[in-house]
């Protein structure tokens, strides 16, 4: 195995992990920003104000995405490390 074959694995395998991470991140900024919004326009500073919510959406975000995260993650093992141990 090259080391320009290692490099383009793990170049893959970054990209699988952003496109897998993305989703929750993205659902908890959103979530995060609204929630914050809100205690600044209300003046509530409750901390599970912001806790719960964010949990409750990143939760929903999950089972929703765990499909195609199970799904890229099988897909770059068969393509790439069972392609190498075949070789």
């Amino acid at each position: 195995m090259l080391d320009s074959e290692i490099i383009g694995l793990l170049r893959e395998y970054l990209w699988a992990g952003v496109w897998i991470a993305s989703p929750l991140l993205l659902t908890a900024l959103v979530v995060g920003v609204i929630i914050g919004l809100f205690q600044a326009l209300t003046s509530i500073q409750e901390l599970t104000l912001t806790f719960v919510p964010k949990l409750v959406a990143m939760l929903i975000a999950f089972t929703l995405c765990i499909g195609f995260s199970a799904n890229l993650m099988l897909t770059l093992f068969n393509d790439s490390i069972v392609r190498f141990i075949a070789n």
